[in-house]
């Protein structure tokens, strides 16, 4: 039960609370019951990102929440449903509205960070991987805004830019002989900087070194552009402040990159463009036990921070509460979401008690699966004996146990 006792810890500044679908909806409100309201006066400004409400509100909430994320500087977001065509059916909704998460990074122009969580006995797949390994992924641009041509026959193949001022520049492709596909890709020089800043920034944050790795020596255009733009930043505006941290950033090919990555021990960042991001992290994510402990941190050129789970809604989990029967569903990325939004908001406002029982939180949680005490894809993987399968509220009830012994 709650300590009378105990004084709640108190907040100056809102934090953006951004509610979303299904079983992490569950969840998210099991968490504040559970974790975030006994022990503190939770300061929150809501946005219900709920399909049902972006629907009702034209998607306006979405838009909303990314401003107030933009005012105050901190947010922490459940995860969010992306309609395809069954869920506009299901949800009967107005329209096809896009990913929330797009949405808030195209608003904040911010780089998304995803690591594992990393407990005793779940061990990663690469043996000599003691540490978190973050991936920070570009989000902007190449093949996901690439246009393509199904070449019907012989013909000539041509990119041709025309500027403003009438300049024409003019490569050609490729003559083709016969049927082929030709695929045209772009990216921004402002785009490009501020994935560079919020890298350099986030760094920083965590006391990591930063990796980037592109294939310049093949594209000696469109990849040595990112390498230039990230090399010239660093120079210009970090270097004395990786210096004093003690941290440094290091440069290399995509495919040495990968063949370091396999043969460290974690503990840094490596950045990498949009494709590589979105393949690596899955690869990172697999390869240290599951999905369902990775964080995510949206963070922006110029220090805003949105945290969130980087899993989907469960949707299983959710049509088996709804029918009546037990889920086992692993809340851990999102609890540290909120501990993550939690410390970062005690750090912007100088709050040592907030930053304080955001650390306490994940140690109570990672303490409780060490225990033994976790839900059913854990406790599948885990090379502790006999572990205890907790339902999904009952495994949050169990950190609260533990948060309590370490309060």
């Amino acid at each position: 039960m709650e300590d009378i006792n105990m004084e709640k810890i108190q907040m100056t500044t809102p934090l953006v609370e951004m509610d979303g679908d299904e079983m992490t909806r569950i969840l998210w409100q099991y968490i504040k019951d559970e974790l975030i309201y006994p022990f503190i006066d939770l300061k929150s400004e809501y946005y219900d990102l709920g399909l049902v409400h972006r629907n009702e509100t034209d998607d306006k909430v979405t838009f909303d929440s990314a401003y107030a994320t933009q005012k105050y500087g901190v947010a922490v977001k459940c995860a969010t449903i992306t309609p395809n065509a069954a869920r506009v059916k299901e949800y009967n909704l107005k329209e096809m509205w896009k990913s929330p998460n797009g949405t808030i990074r195209a608003i904040l122009d911010g780089t998304v960070f995803r690591a594992p969580i990393v407990v005793k006995g779940i061990e990663p797949c690469v043996k000599n991987w003691k540490k978190p390994i973050t991936i920070a992924r570009h989000a902007y641009g190449d093949v996901y805004k690439s246009v393509e041509i199904d070449v019907p026959g012989p013909g000539t193949a041509e990119l041709v830019f025309t500027g403003d001022d009438g300049q024409v520049i003019k490569e050609t492709i490729h003559k083709f002989d016969g049927p082929g596909v030709l695929q045209g890709q772009h990216n921004v020089d402002k785009s490009i900087e501020s994935f560079a800043r919020s890298c350099f920034k986030y760094a920083l944050d965590t006391k990591q070194t930063l990796w980037f790795a592109t294939k310049d020596t093949i594209s000696k255009k469109y990849d040595h552009t990112f390498k230039d733009i990230f090399q010239e930043i660093f120079d210009a505006e970090y270097k004395e402040q990786f210096d004093a941290a003690g941290i440094e950033y290091f440069y290399t090919l995509i495919d040495d990159a990968v063949a370091r990555v396999m043969k460290s021990e974690g503990g840094y960042i490596w950045a990498c463009k949009n494709y590589d991001g979105d393949v690596m992290s899955d690869m990172i994510s697999s390869a240290f036990g599951s999905l369902a402990m990775m964080t995510s941190v949206l963070v922006s050129p110029d220090g805003k921070y949105e945290y969130e789970a980087a899993h989907g809604t469960v949707m299983r989990h959710y049509y088996k509460h709804l029918a009546g029967e037990e889920t086992s569903t692993n809340s851990v990325a999102t609890i540290f979401a909120w501990s993550g939004a939690l410390r970062k908001r005690g750090e912007l406002d100088g709050i040592q008690a907030l930053q304080d029982f955001a650390d306490k939180l994940e140690a109570a949680t990672i303490k409780t699966i060490e225990d033994g005490k976790m839900t059913k894809d854990l406790a599948l993987i885990t090379t502790l004996e006999n572990p205890t399968v907790l339902n999904s509220e009952n495994f949050i009830k169990a950190i609260r146990e533990t948060l309590e012994g370490m309060l």
